[in-house]
């Protein structure tokens, strides 16, 4: 897979201030959508080393800038004691593909490093992590079934790839009845064009857009 490195450690804030204003007419007012992070669980979605280490098989250059912004945001949410939830995608063999294997030739293996977290974003003990084996965070696993132990209402989406397993875990959490929260600067994907266009589709009609510095306190969204 083709991937451009689209966005870099020190120009992701100036992109990020572009992204917004380009999904600005997707976007409608939430009034009744405030992020809560005592009620939402923040989910950071395959940053694995396949797809997050130099030496992955399908590495995105654009996460070295995003792993520093999921990095504050799981600090905030330690901080706060919030809910922090990991997933793996990874498959036993040929015959969990699924769907993937008809689009995809090769798979992460489980049990192999690429489908091992990264350390920069390592769990702490205790902290939840769900193995998942299609794009949906949801299907198959216990993550609804956890999340409404913890009392969560909503979540916020993170991690790779923006339009395949975090847009459509966003998807499948909003028909479940989470309000779901994107911060644009903490996802990402192996194209610029792919990444915008994702955003624009969970802008009208699945999810709020934000940023990171907005939710952990360190400023607000530009005009």
């Amino acid at each position: 897979m083709y991937t451009e490195p689209f966005v870099t450690p020190d120009n992701i804030d100036d992109k990020l201030w572009d992204w917004l204003a380009r999904i600005n007419s997707y976007t409608h007012p939430r009034p009744n959508l405030t992020l809560k992070p005592e009620k939402c669980a923040l989910l950071v979605v395959d940053m694995l080393h396949c797809f997050a280490s130099p030496e992955g098989r399908v590495y995105l250059p654009s996460t070295r800038a995003i792993i520093p912004k999921i990095a504050d945001l799981l600090s905030h949410w330690r901080i706060i004691g919030g809910t922090v939830v990991f997933t793996r995608h990874c498959h036993i063999g040929s015959e969990d593909l699924g769907m993937l294997g008809k689009f995809f030739s090769d798979y992460i293996r489980c049990g192999k490093k690429e489908s091992e977290i990264v350390p920069g974003l390592s769990p702490l003990p205790g902290e939840k992590i769900v193995r998942k084996n299609t794009y949906d965070a949801f299907y198959n696993t216990d993550l609804d079934e956890y999340l409404k132990s913890r009392s969560v209402e909503q979540v916020l989406v993170t991690g790779v790839l923006t339009q395949m397993c975090c847009e459509t875990t966003a998807r499948s959490a909003f028909v479940r009845g989470y309000e779901v929260y994107i911060p644009a600067d903490a996802l990402t994907t192996s194209s610029e064009e792919l990444h915008i266009g994702s955003l624009m589709n969970l802008a009208s009609g699945f999810a709020v857009i934000t940023d990171t510095s907005s939710i952990c306190g360190d400023g607000l969204p530009k005009p």
